[in-house]
């Protein structure tokens, strides 16, 4: 679906991996380059701005109807003749890919997924730790979150090379087709049971909350149970990246026991 809006607070580093003008944007289409974001000139009706838009929807990738202005901020190049697109800086895998990646190894499937997480440098960090921890892969939700950007590419410090990541349309409807399939899952949220009081072991996914709000309410209430971490300091919440790390090296500790 496609969004008419200013995009103030658009994530700065989306300059990075972009692509500007209408022919170099068709093409990078038809090359099957992964494009994750479109900004299109508010109100144009060409052709090639049709083309575009057509392509876009086939592909799946979001459609960002702007100003002028906005355009002109984003540009690198002062001619974007309209458009912009932000291509991802690694393709996509598909949840599939995730659960064979856990039958390879004849594991139970351990995946992590993110709720809405914004933050580039946590969405680079988060995917190390996944490959540290031993997880088969990430999910990132299609809308409002970043996607596979330089930036998350060098803050998960070549990690992004090993853990898949797919990027799914409805988080939710991800969340019911895999529980069909076995799986359990858990968010964190401060006011949930302990995590050592929790049982992580089995076929598990681990969701993340937005570095703001948390965890969504409809996410939530697809989750089997909540986990908190305790915190003895003054202040009451942990960065995203860091919470995911915590509460994956429970899930770890707690598959080695078992083992």
């Amino acid at each position: 679906m496609e969004t008419r809006e200013n995009f103030e607070n658009e994530e700065q580093n989306l300059q990075s991996n972009q692509i500007e003008g209408r022919n170099a944007v068709l093409e990078a289409f038809r090359a099957g380059k992964t494009i994750d974001k479109v900004f299109i000139l508010d109100g144009s009706q060409d052709g090639p701005i049709r083309s575009i838009v057509r392509t876009a929807r086939k592909s799946d990738a979001i459609i960002n109807f702007v100003k002028k202005e906005r355009l002109d901020q984003l540009s690198q190049t002062g001619h974007h003749q309209g458009v912009i697109a932000m291509a991802a800086a690694y393709h996509y895998a598909e949840v599939e890919d995730i659960l064979a990646a856990a039958k390879a190894k004849n594991e139970d499937p351990f995946i992590i997924l993110l709720d809405d997480i914004e933050d580039p440098h946590n969405l680079g960090a988060i995917i190390r730790t996944a490959n540290l921890a031993g997880a088969h892969g990430v999910i990132i939700p299609k809308r409002h979150a970043a996607g596979l950007t330089p930036t998350v590419a060098k803050a998960s410090a070549g990690a992004l090379n090993y853990t898949p990541v797919a990027k799914v349309t409805n988080l939710t409807r991800t969340m019911e087709e895999l529980k069909k399939q076995g799986m359990w899952f858990v968010c964190a949220a401060m006011d949930g049971d302990v995590m050592y009081d929790c049982n992580l072991t089995g076929s598990i996914g681990l969701v993340i909350g937005n570095e703001g709000d948390g965890v969504s309410r409809l996410v939530r209430e697809q989750c089997d149970f909540t986990a908190s971490i305790p915190m003895k300091g003054d202040i009451d919440s942990l960065n995203a990246s860091v919470a995911c790390g915590v509460l994956s090296y429970e899930i770890v500790r707690q598959r080695m026991k078992k083992g």
